[in-house]
């Protein structure tokens, strides 16, 4: 690989804004479920099965986003990524029947973030930048997504009452052709030849690798979780807040203190990484969601309650990306980071899938959320546990592994 990299604050820049788009568009669909429900006449299980599907393809095509990425660069994944978006957004804002809404927002909006979101970027980040401040730097990428959630959730919210829900997607549309720009700054020199760069292993190694290592497989189950958690929260809670009473108002609020708290969070997790073991850092994320979440279900349900919930579970929402994409780093090293990140990714995008479905189909069948928040509760103690046997250090390979 050349020795040529771009320099850190461009890459932090430009992938930080990336970022803060495509998170920020994507953590205000909570705020659609009711309108959308409401005006096309269905019912929630249908939504939160379009955005089901969405975190689901949104894994999947994480993977082969990674590949490309690390073979070709991230520059055309980006952009790809890029014009998908707004063809799915616009889609979504048209879609006539549960079905089309499924493929816009679903299905497109789902390959669009693999190519704009955490596994390209963090590729970028992990070839350009030195491992002494590779955390760091993932922690700067991950808490602009999170700056991105505080700042686009009240865009968003306002937009809906402004513009109707419809043009509201369409105008969000626009704004992720801005990605494209962007991208350009991403553009590495040993790819932008047109020829693939050499590496040590070939991809069905360094799959067969990663997969046949323990630590790898506990930090996809970890991921899992984290995935079934933010996702049926940031989907479902605008939505359950108002079951109970709370004004639209509040939801906003929420969803927007989550994503401010998120930027300390985040940023905290990734300077943390650079010297504390990170399963340490992830077993203690996952269980103190735990609490959070039983505090807040046992508490009074009030507009003080649900702030104080969001700022914790916003210091703990992101906060698992940087340590986990940077532990994978440090054990299989940088050559297939995006790929490898890509499916530890998916893992994380099973469980959205699970939660985000999962939760709107429960209501459906019960009319309450309860059971799903106490999934959720089990779920996070269980990803505390399984991630402290995970072994940081660099894998040891030998000569013919590579033959």
């Amino acid at each position: 690989m050349t020795s040529k990299k771009i320099s850190i604050p461009q890459v932090l820049l430009c992938g930080a804004l990336i970022v803060t788009l495509s998170m920020g568009i994507r953590h205000g669909f909570g705020l659609w479920l009711q309108p959308v429900t409401q005006a096309q006449g269905w019912t929630r299980e249908t939504f939160a099965l379009a955005m089901a599907i969405q975190n689901l393809t949104w894994g999947v095509a994480g993977i082969f986003a990674g590949m490309l990425a690390d073979r070709f660069g991230a520059f055309k994944v980006i952009v790809g990524g890029a014009v998908l978006y707004t063809l799915g957004l616009i889609g979504m804002a048209h879609a006539p029947t549960p079905l089309m809404f499924a493929l816009s927002c679903g299905v497109l909006i789902g390959m669009a973030q693999a190519g704009t979101t955490y596994a390209v970027i963090y590729g970028v980040i992990g070839r350009n930048v030195s491992l002494e401040r590779r955390s760091w730097a993932m922690g700067v990428a991950a808490a602009a997504g999170s700056f991105g959630q505080f700042l686009m959730v009240p865009v968003e919210g306002w937009l809906i009452s402004s513009l109707g829900w419809q043009q509201a997607l369409v105008t969000l549309g626009m704004a992720a052709l801005l990605i494209i720009p962007l991208a350009w700054g991403l553009r590495e020199p040993g790819f932008t030849g047109g020829t693939p760069v050499k590496r040590e292993q070939t991809i069905a190694q360094a799959l067969s690798e990663a997969f046949a290592y323990p630590s790898f497989q506990l930090l996809m189950a970890g991921y899992f979780v984290c995935g079934f958690q933010v996702v049926f929260i940031g989907v479902h809670m605008p939505s359950y807040l108002k079951d109970h009473g709370l004004s639209p108002q509040v939801a906003s609020y929420a969803l927007a203190l989550i994503g401010l708290f998120n930027v300390f969070g985040t940023y905290a997790a990734g300077v943390l990484g650079q010297r504390l073991q990170k399963k340490n850092i992830l077993a203690f994320i996952y269980f103190s969601r735990s609490i959070a979440i039983t505090v807040f279900l046992l508490a009074p349900l009030t507009p003080l309650s649900v702030y104080v919930f969001s700022a914790v579970m916003g210091l703990l929402w992101l906060s698992t990306v940087p340590p986990t994409n940077a532990a994978v780093a440090q054990i299989f090293g940088v050559a297939h980071l995006s790929m490898l990140s890509g499916f530890v990714f998916f893992s994380h995008q099973v469980g959205s899938f699970m939660g985000v479905w999962l939760g709107g189909y429960l209501y459906d069948k019960t009319g309450s959320y309860d059971m799903v928040w106490m999934i959720a509760i089990a779920l996070g103690v269980a990803a505390a546990l399984v991630n402290l046997p995970v072994r940081e250090t660099a894998i040891r390979r030998s000569a013919a592994a590579q033959a």
